[in-house]
């Protein structure tokens, strides 16, 4: 006779649980719609199935009535000329980063680029320094210091019926459809735009050093070795599961603790970093695409944000389109692509005899 153990019965994980150590999503409660596969709306009736023909119909009537384009134009904004100084702090843009590119300058050298493209941005709202200043951010950053204005940017158009009503009327001023992505951007009051107003590729110029401020990749609980480049034990000579540690983290006398900040194995990735002084080195205007040397924080496909620089030796010494560019009425372009003069053009011979 084989006597088999009889199995045991599932355990309920409560609650009270605590999670990983896993930074927490800043998603607003109240800016998507829950769905019918929340666990707060089982036992709900689910909606009647769509055809894969009628989806398709429904997403090119969305696609074509919330095309990105900006319900008025440029002419008919109401944008005050002010003149610009090296102190100026313009509005920056939100862009996806859709991966990366290898080009060639004149002397053969080959440089990395990063592919950046900026979304249909609009500003949503401007907030003047009097009264940014007493909201909780503001406050916040201008504690000490003179307050300045707040740009709100939104970006990637989308169909309102994905979102609740009060996030709606976050856009029934500036009379834009909801945005996907939403952006803050310290201003001058002299570099202020009414909403509505379209923020494009040509907001820069070529040459321009920017910031971008992104999100890191994700890369969950790593070891020291990966995660801060550690050597590792030896191979050989006795070595017994030893080989990816990080050794020891002090002795028992003036150590006899885990001292703060030591470089022990956790959680890699995902936090808010900033990649300062990337030279723009082509601009595509038809696609706005803008190309920046180097590589920026965050995998591909994710969202960025693009500004200014504000190390003191890259700053823009020339006036950049001020407060911004807006494109002809007609819909031509000045130039589709414009590279850095240092970059060889593509179609051109490189070797001429």
């Amino acid at each position: 006779m084989v006597l088999v153990p009889a199995a045991r019965p599932y355990l309920l994980v409560p609650w009270s649980v605590p999670p990983l150590s896993v930074p927490p999503l800043s998603v607003p409660p109240w800016s998507v719609l829950p769905t019918s596969k929340s666990p707060f709306l089982v036992g709900k009736k689910e909606d009647e199935k769509i055809s894969a023909d009628n989806q398709r119909f429904m997403r090119e009537v969305i696609q074509d009535k919330y095309r990105n384009k900006s319900p008025i134009k440029s002419s008919e904004l109401d944008i005050a000329k002010t003149e610009w100084d090296p102190k100026t702090k313009r509005s920056g843009v939100i862009a996806r980063n859709i991966g990366v590119y290898h080009m060639w300058q004149k002397d053969g050298t080959k440089v990395i680029c990063t592919l950046l493209h900026v979304l249909d941005n609009h500003v949503i709202r401007y907030i003047p320094p009097e009264e940014y200043v007493t909201t909780l951010m503001g406050a916040k950053h201008f504690k000490n210091r003179k307050p300045l204005g707040c740009l709100v940017v939104g970006a990637e158009a989308t169909n309102p019926e994905k979102f609740t009503r009060q996030y709606c009327n976050l856009f029934a001023e500036a009379g834009l459809m909801p945005k996907k992505r939403l952006a803050r951007f310290i201003i001058t009051p002299n570099a202020a735009l009414p909403p509505c107003t379209p923020i494009t590729a040509g907001h820069f110029v070529i040459g321009q050093a920017v910031d971008v401020y992104g999100k890191t990749i994700d890369y969950g609980f790593q070891g020291v070795v990966k995660r801060w480049g550690f050597k590792g034990g030896p191979a050989s000579h006795g070595a017994t599961k030893f080989h990816r540690r990080g050794g020891t983290i002090g002795t028992g006398r003036d150590k006899a603790r885990v001292w703060p900040g030591t470089k022990m194995p956790g959680h890699m990735g995902s936090e808010r970093r900033y990649a300062r002084g990337l030279k723009i080195m082509r601009i595509n205007m038809k696609y706005n695409v803008i190309y920046v040397k180097g590589t920026v924080p965050g995998p591909t496909n994710s969202i960025v944000q693009i500004f200014d620089t504000l190390l003191p030796l890259r700053k823009l010494k020339e006036a950049p389109p001020h407060p911004t560019y807006f494109p002809p009425e007609d819909g031509t372009l000045v130039e589709e692509d414009i590279l850095d003069p240092s970059l060889h053009p593509f179609g051109s011979p490189s070797i001429s005899v």
